[in-house]
């Protein structure tokens, strides 16, 4: 293997990493986000309150995107076998 194809599929996998991670990570910022500022408005600061939206939102984002983020990974895995037996 050359150096160029280690790094394609190096930057591959960070590419896939972040399309994967990308709707989980902006969901449960953007539930921390209105539940920090529902936590100023109210001033009612109690630990639970952040905690559980966020899951909740997560596991919502992990429902309804979970087929797409295991296609992506199939995708990419098939890829790196298709690479691997052209070896």
């Amino acid at each position: 293997m050359s150096k160029s194809q280690i790094l394609s599929i190096f930057t591959s996998a960070v590419y896939t990493a972040f399309k994967i991670s990308a709707p989980v990570l902006l969901v449960s910022i953007a539930a921390g986000l209105i539940v920090s500022v529902f936590q100023s408005v109210t001033q009612i600061h109690e630990q639970s309150l952040t905690f559980v939206p966020k899951i909740i939102a997560v596991a919502v984002v992990f429902l309804t995107l979970g087929t797409w983020m295991v296609s992506v990974c199939v995708e990419f895995f098939s890829g790196i076998f298709t690479a691997i037996a052209s070896l």
